[in-house]
Parts: C-alpha cells; sequence; structure tokens
C-alpha cells in the first residue's frame, strides 16, 4: 500500500520527488492489518547534513529527541550509498499478528505509559557567562550537570575527572579542562 504522508518523519526521511511538502510512505500489510510504516529515505549527504546540524539546534531548545549527528551515515552517503528506505516494524503489531489479536492494547505491557518530565538544563550561554566552553558544556550534561547549579558543591579534580570519562568514552578528543580552569567554572557558578 503506498501513500503520501502530509508531514516529514524524521531527519532521514526523503522528501516527495514530485509533491513538494509530502514524503513517500508505504506500508507493509498482513492480513488486512498493518504490520509496519515506511518511508522512503533521504541520500544526499549534504541536505542530510544540514538536516543534523537543524536537530542539534533542536537539542540546544532542550528537545530530548532530537537526533546527534551520524558522521558514520554521513560518510556512507558520500561514498554513495543506494536509495533506501526505512520500516519500522514494532514488536506490538508482530505480536498482534502472531496471537490473532485485534486491539494493539491487548498486548501493550504499559498501555498507560507517562510522558517524562523534561529536565530544566541551562543554557549554552548561561554556560559561556561562567567561562564554560561550548563542547565543554555538552560534555557537562552528558555526565549528568544539566543546570550550572548542579556544579556548585563539586570539587574540581573529581569534575574533572568525571567530564574526562566521558570525553574518553565518546572519543570526543577535547583537551581536557585543568583543575584550576575547572575551580573557576565553580567558583563562577557560586556567585
Amino acid at each position: 500500500f503506498i501513500t503520501d504522508y502530509p508531514v516529514e518523519m524524521s531527519p532521514l526521511t526523503k522528501m516527495h520527488r514530485s509533491k513538494p511538502g509530502l514524503t513517500e510512505r508505504f506500508e507493509l500489510m498482513v492480513n488486512g492489518k498493518e504490520l509496519a510504516n515506511a518511508y522512503s529515505e533521504l541520500n544526499d549527504p549534504i541536505d542530510q547534513e544540514e538536516r543534523f546540524v537543524d536537530q542539534m539546534k533542536l537539542a540546544d531548545k532542550g528537545d530530548d529527541e532530537a537526533m546527534i549527528i551520524d558522521q558514520d551515515f554521513l560518510r556512507a552517503l558520500q561514498y554513495g550509498m543506494p536509495p533506501t528506505s526505512g520500516i519500522g516494524i514494532g514488536i506490538d503489531r508482530l505480536v498482534m499478528l502472531m496471537t490473532g489479536k485485534t486491539f494493539i492494547q491487548e498486548v501493550l505491557f504499559f498501555p498507560q505509559m507517562k510522558p517524562e518530565k523534561k529536565m530544566p538544563q541551562s543554557t549554552i550561554k548561561e554556560w559561556a557567562e561562567i567561562g564554560v566552553p561550548e563542547d565543554w558544556a555538552y560534555v557537562l550534561r552528558k555526565a549528568g550537570f544539566n543546570l550550572i547549579s548542579d556544579i556548585r558543591e563539586q570539587k574540581a579534580q573529581g569534575l574533572q575527572q568525571k567530564i574526562g570519562e566521558i570525553n574518553k568514552k565518546y572519543k570526543l578528543g577535547y583537551e581536557k579542562p585543568s583543575v584550576n580552569d575547572i575551580q573557576g567554572w565553580i567558583d563562577a557558578a557560586n556567585k
């Protein structure tokens, strides 16, 4: 079943080749029931990188679902990755098919899940005001320090170790700030 869809589903989704504002979409139907939605995917590396950058801007505004830049994917596109499509087969729909259930609520374990509360975050500009470089502001967030006030009670050496572990784990390659630099951040946060 092929149809056109009026919104862009993700930064990976390709816009419709002849109808602006639409995406190409198809569905996998089994026994008259929708098993999966699928979308043609964007394979222009320049356009794709711009969309990833836009996603990072959304992350700066607090969007927890915003994607990070996937350099491996962009590299594959640059080498000439063929046209692709993305398909999402939900395990819940697969279980419906296998058990003969009519309604999705009959197979969901948590039908009444509540959305998570958004954590407040200091802006990158606020981090910069206490001397934290932009790259390290993201690392501090990743280490669980969402607000400037979160670092007030930290010891400089301990904070250096925590963000150093994030730097190493994610292979960021940032030059580690000195204990004195970090103490400066803490002192500024306490003013």
